[in-house]
């Protein structure tokens, strides 16, 4: 998403920041990592706002793109999502023994990512 939206980071800081997003943010079936990163690529190109006015825009994109991602996967949320409960040793035997991953998963990123992209064409 950095190199499409054309911001510089240090190094891998960006993928090291979102590691903990997985599975809902650390599998336990949360917002769906996909939602989080787009959300923080959205605040990387909108910035931090000076006045509320500003503020309020911005938070428009990101209450624009949740309204979209739910639109088309009925949810955000990670359990709901895959179906599956990564609490457990259990339930990520059965996610990773699944086709979830391909089927849901990279899907849900790959929305999200569009969806941002487009959003920020729209906005800017």
């Amino acid at each position: 998403m950095c190199q499409e939206l054309e911001i510089e980071t240090e190094n891998d800081v960006v993928p090291r920041i979102a590691s903990g997003f997985a599975g809902g943010i650390g599998n336990t079936g949360s917002v769906c990592g996909s939602v989080i990163g787009a959300v923080m690529a959205i605040g990387l190109r909108q910035g931090r706002a000076d006045t509320m006015e500003e503020a309020l825009r911005n938070l428009a994109v990101t209450q624009e793109f949740r309204r979209r991602f739910e639109a088309e996967m009925k949810t955000i949320n990670c359990r709901e999502l895959t179906g599956a409960d990564l609490s457990t040793p259990e339930g990520i035997e059965q996610f990773m023994g699944s086709d979830t991953p391909k089927t849901v998963c990279f899907p849900a990123v790959a929305l999200a990512y569009r969806l941002v992209i487009d959003l920020l064409k729209e906005t800017s």
